[in-house]
């Protein structure tokens, strides 16, 4: 009688999954994938990004609350507000949210058009500085040799002139002239500020982008690029370019509050945005002038209010894009 032998099932190696064993699909993600979940576990960026998205909303609406619900325009004068001397007489209520200034002009209205220059002026300021710094600082980083030299040394005169008094100059000088200078090219007001910004804004992008450029310029991928034969502006745009993507986000939006409190600097000292349109640093000049907010607080706490919560906003923006774009930073 034959025995008949049980045969065992062959043992698998260890860390070998088996052939019967579900195996689970794994999900690829995208750099701005991760970006993405980084970002969103700051609590205190995403809170930042909420602040921002609510003042651009409130800047862009502010025709609307000037039209629909307070039924006045930021430059209406109510001489019935103040008293014989030009001291505010209503203060936050229902006839002012924010009370009124010294000649009776709604401060909420004024606050929120404000916001409207200050974001508008740092914003395009800031994009030309982007696009002419990230020209130059192409330029220098992959070019090198005469063109790197000239461009840096450009770049370190402009960042050792003192910034505040040249633009003091510049701004007085083509503000004495309704035609402005430079042939009317630039004129008294808003273009003229986002000019100052731009003109000494742009080195400090160009130094960042130069030194990224530097360190890709002999990466394998552009090494590739040069021996399919591409010439030097596609490398550049194509292949360099891209990679820049993350710092010159971060540069931007640690630039835009700078230049928010460089407006509000140039309009404080009455040679930016001219005192009829409403700007934050106008508004705190209105305030301080006369010593008003010593009897009238709201005139000098909210427009500095606004600007302070602005600048923190887009500081604390800029800290968490830079954490989550380059998570090694902070190590």
């Amino acid at each position: 009688m034959s025995q008949v032998q049980a045969i065992e099932p062959e043992a698998q190696p260890l860390g070998v999954p088996s052939p019967d064993a579900e195996v689970t699909s794994v999900e690829g993600r995208t750099p701005w994938q991760l970006f993405w979940m980084r970002f969103k576990r700051d609590k205190v960026a995403m809170g930042a990004a909420f602040i921002v998205l609510v003042l651009v909303a409130l800047a862009l609406t502010a025709p609307v609350f000037a039209h629909n619900v307070i039924h006045r325009t930021p430059g209406d004068i109510n001489q019935n507000l103040t008293d014989d001397i030009g001291i505010p007489i209503v203060g936050p209520s229902k006839i002012a949210w924010f009370g009124v200034d010294g000649i009776g002009r709604d401060i909420f209205l004024r606050s929120l058009y404000g916001a409207r220059i200050s974001l508008m002026v740092s914003l395009i300021g800031t994009a030309l500085s982007i696009v002419i710094g990230i020209v130059f600082g192409l330029l220098a980083g992959f070019r090198g040799g005469k063109v790197d030299t000239f461009i840096s040394r450009v770049i370190d005169i402009i960042l050792s002139l003192p910034l505040l008094l040249i633009a003091i100059s510049l701004a007085v000088a083509c503000g004495s002239n309704i035609n402005g200078c430079a042939g009317g090219l630039i004129k008294p007001g808003v273009g003229m500020v986002v000019f100052i910004i731009a003109l000494f804004g742009w080195p400090y992008v160009a130094r960042i982008v130069r030194g990224q450029t530097l360190s890709m310029r002999e990466r394998e991928f552009v090494e590739a690029s040069r021996a399919t034969g591409y010439g030097t502006w596609h490398i550049m745009m194509r292949e360099i370019l891209p990679n820049l993507i993350a710092s010159i986000i971060v540069v931007a939006t640690l630039l835009i509050p700078q230049n928010i409190l460089f407006e509000a600097a140039l309009s404080y000292l009455s040679v930016g945005i001219p005192p009829g349109t409403p700007s934050w640093g106008g508004m705190i000049n209105d305030a301080v002038s006369g010593s008003l907010y010593f009897v009238s607080w709201w005139t000098l706490v909210f427009p500095a209010g606004f600007l302070v919560i602005t600048t923190l906003a887009f500081n604390l923006l800029g800290d968490g894009l830079r954490d989550a774009l380059d998570p090694r930073y902070g190590r």
